[in-house]
């Protein structure tokens, strides 16, 4: 993963506007998710979602056993029952972050969810 580093400040996987992945001070800011495949139900994205913020804690050799906060911005409020399905089957019960659930219209209108995460890194 390339690194671009600031002192004691590491920005992973940069794009033109942002940083996937900000590491400061023992913490790991991943910036929005969205699922790769936007034709798939809100359920279908949220998978696709966790599984990213997976891939990305491991990457820094942490894991969601570590997530400090997760912020979840639906496009429709109606299908959190549907996100929660795939939350409630990919959370850890013994390690249950901060969490807010917001409804927003999101960048591309085929997205249905979008996730923030805040982790400590091992």
């Amino acid at each position: 993963m390339p690194v671009s580093k600031n002192a004691d400040i590491s920005r992973h996987l940069e794009e033109e506007r942002l940083a996937g992945v900000v590491v400061h001070n023992g913490l790991a800011y991943l910036a929005g998710q969205v699922a790769d495949d936007a034709s798939l139900d809100t359920e279908g994205q949220t998978i696709d979602i966790l599984r990213q913020i997976d891939a990305l804690l491991a990457s820094l050799g942490t894991d969601k056993s570590r997530i400090l906060s997760v912020q979840i911005f639906l496009t429709d409020i109606g299908e959190i029952g549907a996100m929660n399905r795939a939350w409630d089957a990919w959370l850890d019960p013994a390690s249950k972050p901060a969490r807010a659930t917001v409804e927003a219209k999101l960048a591309v209108q085929e997205w249905r969810v979008e996730m923030t995460a805040i982790a400590a890194l091992k």
